[in-house]
C-alpha cells in the first residue's frame, strides 16, 4: 500500500511544462471538485429557510462564509503542495494515536452528514421532476455508489470536466432563475452590511457556515492539489500556490453566487409575498410557478438540485477516502467505502420519511448543515498549526496577517458552535421529563469533545513547538532483510507492500534463483490519486514509496544479488501483470496475509486476481498464524 495521498492520481496532470493559459488550465480544476461542496442540497435548505425568513438580512453571513472558505481552502492546498501531505496524513504524523481516532471519528461524522444532505437533495430533485416517492428517491441513490468508479476509469481530468459540467448546469439554472425573479437590488445590497442575529437568525446562520466551510473538503482540497506535478523547486511551489489560490478564488466564488442566487430568490419571492415561513424546497418548487408566472422557473429548480446532489457525491467519496487512509492507514475497497457511507446517510433519512414524514426532511437537512459546522474547530485548527509551523513549511509558512485571519476565523465559528450547543443543551434539560439522562449522555460526550479541542488548540503552544513524533505515515519504511539464498537461476519479480511479509517474500523468490538469477522488485501506489492520475503523480507518499523500494534494492545488491525495481500506479490487479510482464519475468513470488472471506470481501483479493492474469508460476507465500 502507498503513502501518497489519493494515490491512483497522484502527480498524474503535468504542469511544470506548461506555460500562459495553459498553465493555469492544467492547475485548474481540484477547487471545482472542492467548491461543490459548497453548493450542494444542504445549502439549499439553509439559503431558503435564510432568505424567506429574514430577506436578505443573511447575504452578508453568506459573504462572510465564502470568504472565510477561500482562506480555509488555501491553507489546505498550501499544506498539500509545500508538504505533499492531506490533512489527514499531517493529524496521523503529529498527534496520538487516540487523539487521530478521535478526530477520524468526527470527520466521519461530518463526511455521513454531508452524505445525509446528498441523499435528501437527490431524493427531493427526483420527487419534484418525476413525482417519485422520497422514500424510492432515497432508495435510488445507493445505486450512485457506482458513479465514481466508472468515472476514475477515464482519469482525474474527466471527473472534473465532469464536475464541471453539473456546476454550470448548476450555475446557468440559477442566472435565469435571477433573471426571472427581479430581485429589488437596492434591498439587496442592504443584506451585504452585517446586522445583529436573533436566536432564530444565528441557528439558521450557522448552519448557512457549516453549509459553506464544509471540514471534509479541507481534507479533500489538500489532497486534490498533489495531483498535478510540478516543479520541486522554490519557484515551483510558489508557482502552484499562486496558481492554486486563483483556482480557489474563481471556484469558490462561482458557490457564492449560486449560494446567493437561492437566498436571493427565496427573499425575492416568498418572504417578498409574506411566506415567512419556506423552509421546504417541496414548498419552495411548488410556489416559484405562481409567484413568478412560468413553469420554467420550478423546472429548472429541480434539475439544478439533481446535478448539486450528484455533483457532491463523487467528492464525498473521495473525502471519505482520505480521511479513512490518511487517519488509519487503512484502505477498503472503493465500492464497499462507497457504500457504507451512503447505507450511514439512508438510514436517519428513512427512519425521519417513515416515521415523520417527508414534511420534515428539509429539517434534517438543515440539521445536518449545523452538525458540519460542530465539526470544523477539529480540521480548522489543526490546519491552522500545521500551516503556521516555520520547522515544516519554511518559507511557505503562514505570513502574521494570515495567520490571524485564520485564528479570528476559528475563533468566530468555534464560539458560535459553543453558543448554539449550550443554547441546545439547557433547551433539552428544561423540557426533558428525565434531564439526569441527558446529564449522564451528552453532558460528558461535549465535555470529552470540548477536551480534544482545548488539547489540539493550545498543546503546540504549550510545548514551544509542533508535536515531534517522526513520520509516521503508513507504509514506506524499509526493514532489515533476513536473507538465506539458494541457487536456482530465472528471471523473478517479486511483489512488495511494505510490510512484514517482505522479508519471506525475497527470501522464498532468492531460494528458486539464487545468486545466478534477475530479480525485480515491484510495487503498486494504489491510493485513490493513484487510481486516476496514475504515473503522472508525483507526492510525498510515492516518493517515499520510491525510497523504500531502493533501499530494498540496495540490501539485496550488498548481498551480491542481481535486483532491479519497478513502481506502477492504480489497480494491482492489473497494474502487476503489466510490470511482470514489461520484466520477463519466468517466477511471480507474493505475499498473502490470510485474509477470511470477510476481509478479501472488503479489502479485495489481489493474490487471486493476479494469478489468473499471468501466465507463469505463482509462488505464495505466507507468515505462520
Amino acid at each position: 500500500m502507498s503513502n501518497k495521498s489519493l494515490s491512483e492520481v497522484h502527480g498524474s496532470v503535468e504542469t511544470s511544462q506548461k506555460n500562459g493559459w495553459k498553465k493555469l488550465l492544467a492547475f485548474m480544476g481540484p477547487a471545482y471538485l472542492v467548491s461543490v461542496g459548497y453548493m450542494d442540497p444542504g445549502n439549499w435548505a439553509t439559503d431558503i429557510a435564510g432568505g424567506s425568513k429574514f430577506g436578505y438580512q443573511l447575504i452578508w453571513v453568506l459573504l462572510m462564509s465564502n470568504l472565510m472558505a477561500l482562506l480555509l481552502q488555501s491553507l489546505s492546498a498550501r499544506l498539500g503542495v509545500v508538504r505533499q501531505l492531506d490533512l489527514a496524513q499531517a493529524s496521523r504524523s503529529t498527534y496520538p494515536k487516540l487523539v487521530n481516532y478521535a478526530l477520524w471519528i468526527l470527520a466521519e461524522v461530518a463526511i455521513a452528514a454531508c452524505d445525509l444532505a446528498e441523499v435528501l437533495g437527490m431524493a427531493i430533485g427526483l420527487n419534484l421532476l418525476f413525482g417519485l416517492p422520497l422514500i424510492w428517491g432515497v432508495s435510488l441513490t445507493v445505486l450512485d455508489t457506482l458513479l465514481l468508479l466508472l468515472l476514475q476509469s477515464y482519469g482525474m481530468r474527466k471527473i472534473e470536466a465532469f464536475i464541471l459540467a453539473l456546476v454550470s448546469i448548476i450555475g446557468g439554472a440559477f442566472l435565469i432563475e435571477m433573471i426571472i425573479a427581479k430581485p429589488a437590488m437596492g434591498e439587496l445590497a442592504k443584506g451585504f452590511i452585517p446586522t445583529m442575529l436573533t436566536d432564530d437568525a444565528l441557528y439558521i446562520a450557522i448552519g448557512i457556515i457549516g453549509a459553506t466551510v464544509m471540514p471534509h473538503n479541507l481534507y479533500l482540497h489538500s489532497s486534490l492539489v498533489q495531483t498535478r506535478r510540478i516543479e520541486a523547486s522554490e519557484k515551483g511551489i510558489w508557482t502552484a500556490i499562486r496558481y492554486n489560490f486563483i483556482d480557489s478564488a474563481i471556484a469558490l466564488n462561482a458557490a457564492f453566487f449560486v449560494n446567493s442566487a437561492i437566498l436571493v430568490l427565496a427573499a425575492s419571492t416568498f418572504f417578498k409575498a409574506g411566506y415567512f415561513e419556506v423552509a421546504d424546497i417541496q414548498d419552495a418548487h411548488k410556489l416559484l410557478a405562481p409567484l413568478l408566472g412560468t413553469n420554467l422557473a420550478p423546472m429548472l429548480f429541480g434539475i439544478a438540485l439533481i446535478a448539486a446532489g450528484q455533483s457532491s457525491t463523487i467528492t464525498g467519496t473521495l473525502a471519505g477516502q482520505i480521511v479513512m487512509e490518511g487517519y488509519l492507514n487503512l484502505r477498503i475497497a472503493p465500492w464497499l467505502r462507497r457504500l457504507i457511507t451512503r447505507l450511514i446517510a439512508i438510514i436517519p433519512a428513512y427512519i425521519v420519511i417513515l416515521i415523520y414524514g417527508e414534511s420534515q426532511t428539509t429539517s434534517l437537512l438543515v440539521f445536518s448543515q449545523v452538525i458540519l459546522s460542530l465539526q470544523l474547530g477539529f480540521a480548522i485548527i489543526p490546519l491552522i498549526h500545521f500551516t503556521s509551523d516555520k520547522q515544516k513549511m519554511g518559507i511557505y509558512v503562514n505570513k502574521p496577517w494570515v495567520k490571524i485571519a485564520a485564528w479570528v476565523i476559528a475563533i468566530i465559528i468555534v464560539s458560535l458552535n459553543v453558543k448554539l450547543v449550550y443554547q441546545e443543551i439547557v433547551g433539552w434539560l428544561s423540557s426533558a421529563a428525565n434531564p439526569w439522562v441527558i446529564q449522564i449522555t451528552v453532558l460528558p460526550i461535549c465535555a470529552a469533545v470540548l477536551a480534544l479541542l482545548f488539547y489540539i488548540t493550545f498543546k503546540p503552544w504549550i510545548q514551544n513547538r509542533e508535536i515531534a513524533r517522526g513520520a509516521k505515515l503508513p507504509h514506506g519504511t524499509a526493514m532489515q532483510l533476513d536473507l538465506a539464498p539458494q541457487a536456482n537461476p530465472g528471471r523473478i519479480a517479486v511483489c512488495i507492500d511494505f510490510s512484514a511479509i517482505d522479508s519471506l517474500a525475497i527470501r522464498s523468490a532468492l531460494a528458486q534463483g539464487g545468486q545466478k538469477a534477475n530479480y525485480c522488485l515491484i510495487h503498486v501506489v494504489e491510493t485513490a490519486g493513484a487510481m486516476v492520475y496514475g504515473p503522472e503523480i508525483a507526492d510525498h507518499e510515492s516518493s517515499e514509496d520510491e525510497r523504500a523500494l531502493a533501499a530494498y534494492v540496495q540490501q539485496l545488491q550488498v548481498q551480491g544479488y542481481q535486483v532491479e525495481m519497478k513502481i506502477g500506479f492504480g489497480n494491482p490487479k492489473r497494474k502487476i501483470p503489466k510490470l511482470v510482464h514489461e520484466f520477463g519475468a519466468e517466477w511471480l513470488v507474493m505475499g498473502a496475509h490470510g485474509h477470511t472471506f470477510f476481509k478479501d470481501l472488503i479489502f479485495g483479493t489481489t493474490v487471486d486476481s493476479v494469478r489468473h492474469r499471468v501466465k507463469i508460476p505463482v509462488l505464495i507465500v505466507r507468515e505462520n498464524q
